[in-house]
């Protein structure tokens, strides 16, 4: 259930929440995970527009997007890394109308420890994320027509 920061130039983005949506639907999408409750209403994208002069490279450049992907300990093996970023990338240069921005964005991947990945005021466990995934699986067969 990961949280997702995109940092950018106030401006950058013509539509923020449609942005933050695409972001969270695709690492959602990547982790593979069910499409269940659990992880649509707690995988999560923020987008943050920062004044331009909050951010610079050493040249005085603001044009750059960081993007911070936070998961629970080992939600992505090599691959999905992997496919994070490059379509993380290519969300954020679509959204900003520009193919040179995907030059010029930074994504970030970021496991919780184990048991650092809170939830309704629980510190939760891999173990019991999965748990919780299961049974709300199960609650769903049990309450889907023809059952």
């Amino acid at each position: 259930m990961p949280m997702i920061d995109a940092y950018a130039a106030a401006g950058t983005f013509a539509d923020t929440h449609q942005l933050a949506m695409d972001l969270a639907t695709a690492v959602m999408t990547i982790e593979q995970v069910p499409d269940i409750p659990m992880f649509r209403k707690n995988t999560a994208a923020f987008v943050h527009d920062l004044p331009p002069d909050c951010l610079s490279n050493v040249d005085g450049d603001s044009t750059y997007v960081r993007v911070q992907v936070l998961t629970n300990s080992g939600a992505l093996d090599r691959g999905k890394q992997l496919a994070v970023v490059r379509q993380l990338t290519d969300i954020i240069a679509a959204a900003a109308g520009d193919p040179t921005l995907a030059d010029r964005t930074w994504v970030l991947l970021t496991e919780a420890p184990e048991g650092g990945w809170g939830i309704g005021g629980h510190a939760n466990t891999n173990a019991e994320l999965i748990s919780a995934a299961r049974a709300q699986l199960a609650e769903l067969a049990n309450n889907s027509p023809g059952t």
